[in-house]
């Protein structure tokens, strides 16, 4: 039995969180687990494979509010809150890091895996230094525990097909989950929007590095100070990037080496 750990950033509940959990027992998952569909780039073949897990329990360990930005702020001065609202369901009075900390020292230490997400939004290149979802994978390698995020980006003004990124994320995890990682690293996937166009819509899953180029730096001056004005869309893209891969359509997966 391989038990895993899911929470994210956008809270308990989330319609992300709720994906994630679908992904993890769709037919894709399944599918894919048995050694079908494609991959592309450097880690694709690198090293032995172990096999996907083909029994699992998960359990969710989330905040009890949104936590969206938060990097990997802790609660380390007031009471964290646990609220078990179903069987292996907990509500945290914290953080997404304060999530991976309870989770991994009280709740369920014997964990084999930290999920984190789906995010609703994107966290590719300099977003995993701010973003949450990231902040509690890291916190779960830190404590020596496997871990991915997992994001979806879309288009602004477009809602999010959840069923959509269920369907990606059982492909995509089967395939991670059934690779070797060492210590000290996660990986952070990011799912691509739907094509606006109606074309067929089954992204491939490319490899790749992280972005190292700013998000948009651009403001509107008012009386009250400074606001961002940037389109997220329109930030600077290494070539082969994460960013890169992503914006145009394919599933980037990053594994990021801590240490």
């Amino acid at each position: 039995m391989t038990l895993l750990v899911l929470t994210n950033d956008d809270g308990f509940g989330a319609p992300g969180i709720n994906a994630l959990e679908a992904a993890l027992f769709h037919d894709e998952f399944t599918k894919y687990s048995a050694g079908s569909g494609a991959v592309s780039g450097a880690a694709s073949s690198a090293g032995s494979s172990t096999a996907a897990p083909d029994k699992i329990q998960c359990v969710t360990v989330a905040p009890d509010a949104p936590h969206s930005g938060c990097s990997h702020q802790m609660n380390r001065g007031g009471a964290i809150a646990i609220d078990e609202r179903a069987q292996g369901r907990y509500a945290i009075g914290g953080t997404p890091a304060d999530c991976s900390r309870v989770a991994i020292s009280h709740l369920y230490p014997d964990a084999d895996w930290v999920l984190s997400g789906i995010n609703a939004g994107g966290n590719m290149g300099s977003d995993v230094y701010l973003s949450g979802t990231v902040a509690a994978v890291r916190e779960a390698v830190l404590l020596r525990k496997r871990a991915i995020a997992l994001s979806q980006y879309h288009y602004r003004n477009q809602p999010f097909d959840w069923a959509r990124a269920s369907r990606l994320s059982a492909r995509v995890l089967a395939q991670l989950m059934a690779m070797p990682l060492p210590v000290g690293q996660f990986w952070n996937v990011n799912l691509p929007a739907p094509p606006l166009d109606g074309s067929a819509d089954d992204p491939e899953i490319v490899f790749c590095q992280g972005c190292t180029q700013p998000l948009p730096i651009e403001f509107v001056v008012d009386e009250a100070g400074f606001r961002y004005a940037g389109a997220y869309e329109d930030r600077l893209r290494d070539p082969k990037s994460d960013v890169d891969v992503c914006l145009s359509g394919r599933i980037s997966v990053v594994k990021v080496q801590m240490w």
